[in-house]
């Protein structure tokens, strides 16, 4: 890098906003497990009447620049929503990404600046944007290519966050299990008991009414993850967007839905790797990408899987009920992922590191952690 100071700048126009979203091409070309998103993805994030997450909050984007080069990018936001379910006076950076030191301390302090500004009392970082999209800086697993809707970080952002007066709040985590080989007689006897209960019925999601499932889903997850660290609400503006945006990715046998006595009271999304789908789009779905993915979403057989969302109604919550209704809906889209759609590994997350009654499921006979993210907090009133 050259000797020339580090300037910072806000995103103000179409073309700053492109420099903010190709940066990550420059600081990831030379990592091999780096999956470029998909550019219209990370667009369609950021910008405020595409995102139903900017009705109830703003934010604000910086370039780094450095002889006249792009290295370095943040974001800083305040919601509405964290205010009212999380501590007040939190605001959060994220979408943080750069190329070296210098450039990663006036990017924190920038986005610091603007968190005071707003009168916020802490931070909590990186975080982009939600807490429901991003959360936490990775920290371990580097060398394992990250699956779907999971984000990849530089070791090096660990030192730089932690050198700019942050310290761990919480570590979501992620598990891989080998799924085509797995059993376990105790919980299998868990299964069995629950297909000789009359009460009890897991099904697959209807596609053919996808509104209302994924209505009820997300109204579920919204649901049982109320009492969770970090819980946001989603609003009824975003569960209609986030369930347009999963609906491509959406395959009957790999949701399940739990019913008692005819009442849904848990859930269970699974999707597939969609990271091995798209790595060779290079972020790019026009002119001609856009053929390809959905050639492979007719289809798709990936290695791996992923559940990013699982949840049971909170009444449920600590109940036998609960774990046996869990490893049915676990069971039964393993049966089908490993059978028809080719996969051999699932991955859980993100976890709680100290989400017990989620770790008693994800640690599953031969799971690992194979990721660990660290969300940061900074308070602005100490010292």
């Amino acid at each position: 890098m050259s000797s020339a100071p580090v300037t910072i700048r806000p995103v103000q126009t179409k073309k700053d906003r492109k420099a903010f979203v190709d940066l990550a091409w420059e600081v990831y070309k030379n990592d091999p497990a780096w999956v470029p998103p998909l550019k219209d993805e990370v667009h369609g994030l950021i910008t405020p009447g595409k995102n139903p997450w900017f009705e109830h909050a703003k934010a604000q984007f910086w370039l780094a620049e450095c002889g006249g080069k792009v290295v370095g990018r943040i974001s800083a936001q305040v919601d509405e929503l964290v205010q009212q379910h999380m501590q007040p006076g939190t605001g959060n950076w994220g979408m943080f990404e750069v190329l070296d030191g210098e450039a990663a301390a006036a990017l924190i302090a920038t986005a610091e600046d603007w968190l005071r500004e707003q009168s916020m009392k802490r931070a909590l970082g990186p975080i982009s944007l939600s807490i429901w999209d991003e959360p936490g800086l990775e920290i371990e697993g580097f060398d394992e290519p990250p699956t779907a809707i999971v984000a990849q970080h530089r070791p090096a952002y660990q030192g730089w966050s932690e050198g700019a007066g942050y310290k761990k709040d919480k570590d979501p985590i992620t598990y891989e299990l080998d799924i085509s080989n797995w059993a376990d007689p105790m919980i299998n006897r868990l299964i069995a008991l629950g297909e000789r209960n009359p009460r009890i019925r897991i099904r697959m999601v209807d596609k053919s009414r996808f509104d209302e499932e994924a209505r009820l889903i997300l109204n579920l997850l919204n649901d049982a993850w109320s009492s969770n660290w970090g819980y946001v609400p989603l609003t009824e503006a975003e569960i209609a967007y986030a369930g347009k945006k999963l609906k491509p990715i959406i395959f009957a046998e790999l949701v399940r839905i739990a019913e008692v006595d005819g009442e849904p009271v848990a859930f269970m999304l699974t999707i597939p790797d969609i990271n091995e789908l798209i790595k060779d789009l290079n972020g790019e779905l026009f002119p001609f990408n856009f053929i390809k993915l959905l050639w492979r979403l007719r289809k798709p057989r990936t290695r791996r899987l992923r559940v990013p969302l699982m949840g049971v109604a909170k009444k449920l919550h600590g109940s036998r009920l609960a774990s046996q209704l869990a490893f049915m809906m676990i069971e039964y889209t393993r049966r089908d992922a490993t059978t028809k759609y080719g996969a051999t590994h699932g991955e859980f997350g993100w976890i709680l590191e100290d989400n017990k009654g989620m770790l008693s499921i994800a640690q599953l006979p031969g799971a690992a952690i194979n990721h660990r993210y660290r969300i940061y907090e900074k308070d602005f009133t100490a010292g």
